[in-house]
Parts: structure tokens; sequence; C-alpha cells
């Protein structure tokens, strides 16, 4: 498994945001973070962050949660192959640790797979 994050395995353009905005069929969330998926024909999962500031007021926590989201992507992208999916950041992301955040996007990212599989 590779550690990197290269261009191929992001969503770049507005136009593969709103591909999964307008037309994603898999929905997982919680109070923290909602993921939204969309399949692809590229073989490859593809990730897209949407970290508000207005959830988030400092950057280093809109990193931080960012960091933790690609991580948790990282391990999880070779049974999300097909998918492109969204994070997008709730109101309840404010009080958690790196465990929890980690945890609760390692379940998210699960119900994705799960919901791409039936």
């Amino acid at each position: 498994m590779k550690s990197s994050f290269p261009s191929e395995l992001r969503l770049l353009t507005a136009s593969d945001y709103s591909q999964v905005f307008q037309n994603g069929c898999c929905k997982a969330g919680d109070d923290s973070f909602l993921l939204l998926a969309r399949a692809n024909n590229l073989g490859q999962a593809r990730l897209g962050l949407v970290i508000a500031k207005k959830q988030l007021k400092r950057a280093v926590d809109r990193n931080r949660v960012k960091r933790i989201s690609r991580e948790s992507f990282r391990m999880r992208q070779d049974g999300l192959a097909g998918v492109d999916v969204v994070v997008l950041c709730r109101s309840g992301v404010v009080g958690l640790d790196k465990r929890e955040i980690r945890y609760r996007l390692d379940l998210l990212f699960g119900k994705i797979e799960k919901l791409k599989n039936r």
C-alpha cells in the first residue's frame, strides 16, 4: 500500500466535485462528517475534501482533519476502487481528538465500501 497521495487519487476540478454532489449514489454520515460517493470509470478511488472554515475556525484544525481524512482514505482505497468520495465536515467535529476523528472516518468509509458492493 502506498503512503503518498498523488493527483490521480484526488478530485481536482469543480466539475469532479459537482458530479459527486449532483449524481452521488451513496451517502454515509454522522454528526461530524458526511461522505458522498459516486461510481467512476477509472478503476481507482479518488478523494475530495470540503472542510469549511465555518465549522473549524483555526487552520491547524482544518489541516488536521484533512490529514486524518487522507490517511483513512489511503488505508481503504483498495476497497473503494472505482468510487469518487467527497468528505464534508459538520459541526460535531469541533471537540474531537485525532483518535475519534480517525475512528469515525474509518466507520464511514466502511459504510461506503459496503454500499458500493451492493
